[in-house]
Protein backbone atom coordinates (compact mmCIF):
# COMPACT_ATOMS: atom_id res chain seq x y z
CA UNK A 1 0.00 0.00 0.00
CA UNK A 2 1.27 3.45 -0.41
CA UNK A 3 1.96 5.62 2.21
CA UNK A 4 -1.27 7.72 2.65
CA UNK A 5 -1.76 11.47 4.61
CA UNK A 6 -4.50 13.37 6.01
CA UNK A 7 -4.53 17.27 5.05
CA UNK A 8 -6.29 19.49 7.19
CA UNK A 9 -6.96 23.10 5.27
CA UNK A 10 -7.33 25.75 8.00
CA UNK A 11 -8.70 27.91 5.55
CA UNK A 12 -11.91 25.69 4.70
CA UNK A 13 -12.34 24.99 8.41
CA UNK A 14 -15.78 26.36 10.08
CA UNK A 15 -15.23 25.12 13.62
CA UNK A 16 -18.10 22.76 13.80
CA UNK A 17 -16.13 20.08 15.82
CA UNK A 18 -17.83 17.83 13.60
CA UNK A 19 -13.96 16.07 13.80
CA UNK A 20 -13.71 15.89 16.81
CA UNK A 21 -16.90 14.30 17.78
CA UNK A 22 -16.38 11.66 15.02
CA UNK A 23 -13.18 10.84 16.29
CA UNK A 24 -14.96 9.97 19.62
CA UNK A 25 -17.87 8.02 18.14
CA UNK A 26 -16.06 5.90 16.73
CA UNK A 27 -12.99 4.80 18.80
CA UNK A 28 -16.07 4.69 21.62
CA UNK A 29 -14.09 7.62 23.75
CA UNK A 30 -16.72 8.77 26.84
CA UNK A 31 -17.41 12.35 26.52
CA UNK A 32 -14.42 14.90 28.60
CA UNK A 33 -15.83 15.62 31.61
CA UNK A 34 -15.24 18.40 33.58
CA UNK A 35 -13.39 17.71 37.11
CA UNK A 36 -11.23 15.00 35.34
CA UNK A 37 -8.28 16.95 35.31
CA UNK A 38 -7.77 20.26 37.35
CA UNK A 39 -5.67 21.83 34.50
CA UNK A 40 -8.12 20.90 31.98
CA UNK A 41 -11.47 22.23 33.23
CA UNK A 42 -13.56 24.98 30.90
CA UNK A 43 -11.98 28.19 30.61
CA UNK A 44 -14.31 30.10 28.82
CA UNK A 45 -12.90 29.60 25.17
CA UNK A 46 -14.89 27.69 22.30
CA UNK A 47 -11.95 25.50 22.48
CA UNK A 48 -13.38 22.28 24.81
CA UNK A 49 -11.86 20.66 26.10
CA UNK A 50 -8.54 22.91 26.15
CA UNK A 51 -5.88 20.11 25.37
CA UNK A 52 -5.93 16.78 24.19
CA UNK A 53 -6.30 14.67 27.44
CA UNK A 54 -6.71 10.70 28.32
CA UNK A 55 -10.17 10.23 26.42
CA UNK A 56 -9.44 13.00 23.89
CA UNK A 57 -7.23 12.00 20.76
CA UNK A 58 -8.55 14.99 18.31
CA UNK A 59 -9.33 18.98 19.36
CA UNK A 60 -9.91 22.13 17.11
CA UNK A 61 -7.80 24.64 18.17
CA UNK A 62 -9.47 28.16 18.59
CA UNK A 63 -7.52 31.45 18.22
CA UNK A 64 -9.61 34.74 18.26
CA UNK A 65 -8.31 38.23 17.00
CA UNK A 66 -9.91 41.30 16.60
CA UNK A 67 -10.94 41.94 12.80
CA UNK A 68 -11.08 44.98 10.41
CA UNK A 69 -13.89 46.11 8.25
CA UNK A 70 -17.04 43.94 8.03
CA UNK A 71 -15.46 41.55 10.15
CA UNK A 72 -15.25 42.80 13.65
CA UNK A 73 -13.62 38.95 15.15
CA UNK A 74 -11.19 36.89 12.90
CA UNK A 75 -10.79 33.22 13.61
CA UNK A 76 -8.23 30.89 12.91
CA UNK A 77 -9.33 27.55 13.46
CA UNK A 78 -6.39 24.62 13.91
CA UNK A 79 -6.27 20.95 15.12
CA UNK A 80 -4.41 19.38 17.33
CA UNK A 81 -3.68 15.70 17.00
CA UNK A 82 -0.71 12.89 16.34
CA UNK A 83 1.03 14.33 13.56
CA UNK A 84 2.39 10.71 12.24
CA UNK A 85 5.70 11.41 12.07
CA UNK A 86 7.75 9.64 9.17
CA UNK A 87 10.80 9.37 11.83
CA UNK A 88 8.59 8.63 14.27
CA UNK A 89 10.03 10.02 17.72
CA UNK A 90 7.74 8.04 20.09
CA UNK A 91 7.40 4.46 18.47
CA UNK A 92 11.71 5.04 18.67
CA UNK A 93 11.63 5.02 22.34
CA UNK A 94 8.45 2.78 22.94
CA UNK A 95 10.06 0.13 25.17
CA UNK A 96 6.75 -2.21 25.38
CA UNK A 97 6.46 -2.37 21.53
CA UNK A 98 3.20 -0.31 21.65
CA UNK A 99 3.49 2.21 19.41
CA UNK A 100 4.35 0.73 15.70
CA UNK A 101 4.98 2.96 12.50
CA UNK A 102 2.99 1.09 9.72
CA UNK A 103 5.60 0.86 6.90
CA UNK A 104 2.40 0.99 4.56
CA UNK A 105 0.72 3.31 5.28
CA UNK A 106 3.14 5.69 7.51
CA UNK A 107 0.81 5.94 10.38
CA UNK A 108 1.86 5.41 13.67
CA UNK A 109 -0.47 2.40 15.36
CA UNK A 110 -0.82 1.75 19.50
CA UNK A 111 -0.98 -1.40 20.37
CA UNK A 112 -2.59 -0.37 24.44
CA UNK A 113 -2.34 -3.86 25.44
CA UNK A 114 1.60 -3.74 24.97
CA UNK A 115 1.73 -0.64 27.07
CA UNK A 116 3.86 -0.34 30.13
CA UNK A 117 3.06 3.33 31.31
CA UNK A 118 6.75 4.27 31.05
CA UNK A 119 5.64 7.52 29.26
CA UNK A 120 8.87 8.36 27.49
CA UNK A 121 6.74 8.42 24.47
CA UNK A 122 5.51 12.40 25.49
CA UNK A 123 9.21 12.84 26.53
CA UNK A 124 10.11 12.14 22.68
CA UNK A 125 6.83 14.01 21.09
CA UNK A 126 8.24 16.93 19.71
CA UNK A 127 4.37 18.02 18.96
CA UNK A 128 3.30 17.56 23.56
CA UNK A 129 0.37 14.56 22.29
CA UNK A 130 0.89 11.46 23.85
CA UNK A 131 -1.56 11.44 26.73
CA UNK A 132 -2.92 8.31 28.91
CA UNK A 133 -6.00 6.73 30.32
CA UNK A 134 -7.40 4.23 32.21
CA UNK A 135 -5.98 1.97 34.91
CA UNK A 136 -5.92 -1.42 32.21
CA UNK A 137 -1.68 -1.60 31.13
CA UNK A 138 0.41 -4.81 32.03
CA UNK A 139 1.78 -3.18 34.78
CA UNK A 140 -1.14 -1.84 36.26
CA UNK A 141 -0.94 1.35 35.02
CA UNK A 142 -2.28 3.91 32.88
CA UNK A 143 -2.11 3.51 29.17
CA UNK A 144 -1.65 5.87 26.29
CA UNK A 145 -4.22 7.32 24.26
CA UNK A 146 -3.47 9.11 21.25
CA UNK A 147 -4.78 9.86 17.44
CA UNK A 148 -4.43 7.16 15.11
CA UNK A 149 -5.72 7.70 11.83
CA UNK A 150 -8.71 5.14 11.80
CA UNK A 151 -6.23 2.01 10.78
CA UNK A 152 -8.79 -0.19 10.69
CA UNK A 153 -10.97 1.73 8.42
CA UNK A 154 -7.99 2.37 5.98
CA UNK A 155 -7.16 -0.88 5.94
CA UNK A 156 -10.86 -1.66 4.61
CA UNK A 157 -10.63 1.37 1.75
CA UNK A 158 -12.53 3.72 4.29
CA UNK A 159 -11.35 7.31 5.00
CA UNK A 160 -10.78 8.03 8.61
CA UNK A 161 -13.55 8.86 10.64
CA UNK A 162 -12.95 12.51 10.73
CA UNK A 163 -12.11 13.18 7.39
CA UNK A 164 -15.55 11.06 6.37
CA UNK A 165 -17.79 13.83 8.59
CA UNK A 166 -16.03 16.88 7.35
CA UNK A 167 -18.89 19.12 5.42
CA UNK A 168 -16.61 22.11 3.88
CA UNK A 169 -13.57 19.41 2.84
CA UNK A 170 -11.33 20.91 5.27
CA UNK A 171 -9.88 17.28 5.43
CA UNK A 172 -8.81 15.39 3.12
CA UNK A 173 -7.73 11.67 2.78
CA UNK A 174 -5.23 10.48 -0.17
CA UNK A 175 -1.69 9.36 -0.64
CA UNK A 176 0.79 11.34 0.86
CA UNK A 177 2.43 12.54 -2.58
CA UNK A 178 -1.61 13.79 -3.38
CA UNK A 179 -2.02 15.55 -0.20
CA UNK A 180 1.30 17.51 -0.49
CA UNK A 181 0.59 18.61 -4.16
CA UNK A 182 -2.76 19.42 -3.02
CA UNK A 183 -1.75 21.22 -0.30
CA UNK A 184 0.85 23.22 -1.75
CA UNK A 185 -2.00 24.28 -4.71
CA UNK A 186 -4.27 25.80 -1.58
CA UNK A 187 -1.25 27.76 0.04
CA UNK A 188 -0.56 29.44 -3.37
CA UNK A 189 -4.24 29.88 -4.15
CA UNK A 190 -4.05 31.75 -0.40
CA UNK A 191 -0.95 33.99 -1.11
CA UNK A 192 -3.18 35.19 -4.35
CA UNK A 193 -5.71 35.94 -2.49
CA UNK A 194 -3.49 38.59 0.01
CA UNK A 195 -2.44 35.86 2.93
CA UNK A 196 0.84 36.25 2.28
CA UNK A 197 1.84 34.13 5.47
CA UNK A 198 -0.07 31.07 4.23
CA UNK A 199 1.65 27.67 4.70
CA UNK A 200 2.15 23.86 4.59
CA UNK A 201 2.80 22.68 7.70
CA UNK A 202 4.98 19.35 7.94
CA UNK A 203 6.20 18.58 4.68
CA UNK A 204 9.50 18.54 6.19
CA UNK A 205 8.96 18.54 9.88
CA UNK A 206 10.62 15.39 11.45
CA UNK A 207 11.04 13.39 8.56
CA UNK A 208 7.58 14.69 6.98
CA UNK A 209 4.31 14.15 8.77
CA UNK A 210 1.46 12.34 7.50
CA UNK A 211 -1.00 15.16 8.55
CA UNK A 212 -0.48 18.10 6.62
CA UNK A 213 -1.61 21.26 7.95
CA UNK A 214 -2.82 24.50 5.34
CA UNK A 215 -2.14 27.45 7.23
CA UNK A 216 -4.29 30.14 5.90
CA UNK A 217 -2.69 32.72 8.48
CA UNK A 218 1.17 32.92 10.33
CA UNK A 219 1.89 29.85 12.72
CA UNK A 220 1.89 31.45 15.76
CA UNK A 221 -1.71 31.32 15.42
CA UNK A 222 -1.91 27.62 15.51
CA UNK A 223 -0.68 25.43 18.17
CA UNK A 224 2.35 23.90 16.25
CA UNK A 225 5.73 24.43 17.08
CA UNK A 226 8.09 26.03 14.46
CA UNK A 227 10.68 24.13 14.75
CA UNK A 228 10.11 20.65 16.11
CA UNK A 229 13.15 18.67 16.93
CA UNK A 230 13.84 15.05 18.90
CA UNK A 231 16.37 15.21 21.88
CA UNK A 232 19.73 13.80 21.43
CA UNK A 233 19.25 10.99 23.48
CA UNK A 234 15.88 10.02 20.56
CA UNK A 235 17.84 10.86 18.16
CA UNK A 236 21.03 8.77 19.50
CA UNK A 237 18.55 5.99 19.65
CA UNK A 238 17.35 6.31 16.40
CA UNK A 239 20.52 5.87 15.29
CA UNK A 240 21.40 2.86 17.18
CA UNK A 241 18.06 0.82 17.23
CA UNK A 242 18.48 -0.59 13.43
CA UNK A 243 22.17 -1.32 14.69
CA UNK A 244 21.77 -2.99 17.40
CA UNK A 245 18.77 -5.28 16.18
CA UNK A 246 21.14 -6.35 13.71
CA UNK A 247 23.60 -7.59 16.12
CA UNK A 248 20.95 -9.02 18.21
CA UNK A 249 19.88 -11.17 15.13
CA UNK A 250 23.48 -12.26 14.43
CA UNK A 251 23.85 -13.43 17.83
CA UNK A 252 21.05 -15.15 17.65
CA UNK A 253 22.36 -16.93 14.49
CA UNK A 254 25.39 -17.59 16.08
CA UNK A 255 24.02 -19.40 18.87
CA UNK A 256 21.36 -21.22 16.69
CA UNK A 257 24.52 -22.50 14.29
CA UNK A 258 26.25 -23.29 17.81
CA UNK A 259 23.65 -25.23 19.03
CA UNK A 260 23.42 -27.15 15.77
CA UNK A 261 27.23 -28.03 15.94
CA UNK A 262 26.91 -28.65 19.41
CA UNK A 263 23.51 -31.24 18.72
CA UNK A 264 25.36 -33.12 15.72
CA UNK A 265 28.39 -33.73 18.01
CA UNK A 266 26.05 -35.20 20.45
CA UNK A 267 24.00 -37.08 18.22
CA UNK A 268 27.15 -39.04 16.05
CA UNK A 269 28.32 -41.90 17.56
CA UNK A 270 31.85 -41.93 17.54
CA UNK A 271 35.20 -44.53 18.42
CA UNK A 272 38.90 -44.37 18.51
CA UNK A 273 41.18 -46.94 16.44
CA UNK A 274 44.10 -46.97 18.56
CA UNK A 275 46.13 -49.14 15.86
CA UNK A 276 45.38 -45.66 13.72
CA UNK A 277 45.15 -43.15 16.45
CA UNK A 278 41.58 -42.18 14.93
CA UNK A 279 38.44 -41.40 15.86
CA UNK A 280 36.01 -42.88 13.55
CA UNK A 281 32.64 -42.06 13.10
CA UNK A 282 30.72 -45.70 13.79
CA UNK A 283 27.62 -45.06 11.60
CA UNK A 284 29.72 -44.30 8.39
CA UNK A 285 33.52 -45.40 8.54
CA UNK A 286 34.84 -42.19 8.22
CA UNK A 287 37.81 -40.33 10.04
CA UNK A 288 36.60 -37.38 12.40
CA UNK A 289 38.63 -34.80 12.44
CA UNK A 290 39.09 -32.25 15.29
CA UNK A 291 38.74 -28.81 14.39
CA UNK A 292 39.44 -27.23 10.61
CA UNK A 293 40.29 -29.26 7.88
CA UNK A 294 44.00 -28.25 8.21
CA UNK A 295 44.32 -29.72 11.25
CA UNK A 296 46.18 -33.53 10.51
CA UNK A 297 46.17 -34.79 14.53
CA UNK A 298 43.12 -36.55 15.86
CA UNK A 299 40.23 -36.10 18.53
CA UNK A 300 41.84 -38.26 20.84
CA UNK A 301 44.78 -37.06 20.21
CA UNK A 302 44.32 -33.72 21.01
CA UNK A 303 42.45 -34.88 24.12
CA UNK A 304 45.66 -37.05 25.36
CA UNK A 305 47.73 -34.21 24.37
CA UNK A 306 45.74 -31.44 26.80
CA UNK A 307 45.40 -34.63 29.27
CA UNK A 308 49.23 -34.53 29.78
CA UNK A 309 49.73 -31.47 30.08
CA UNK A 310 47.38 -30.66 32.77
CA UNK A 311 48.08 -34.24 34.84
CA UNK A 312 51.42 -34.41 33.91
CA UNK A 313 51.08 -37.94 32.38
Amino acid sequence: MTEMAILFDSSKCTGCKGCQVACKCWNNLPSYMKGANAKEDFTGTYQNPPDLNGTTRLIMTFDERDGAGQKPVEWAFGRRSCMHCEDAPCATVCSGGALVRNEDTGFVEVDQSKCVGCKYCLDACPYNVPRYDGDNGILGRAVINKYTGCGDRVEHGMAPACVSTCQPQALRFGTREEMLAYGQERVEVLRGRGFADASLYGADQIGGAHVLHVLKYPLDRYELPENPEVSATVAMTQVMKPITGALSGLTVVGLAAMFGLAAGYKRDKLAYNPATKDTIDVATGAVVKHGDGQDEMSVMEHITENIGKKGGR
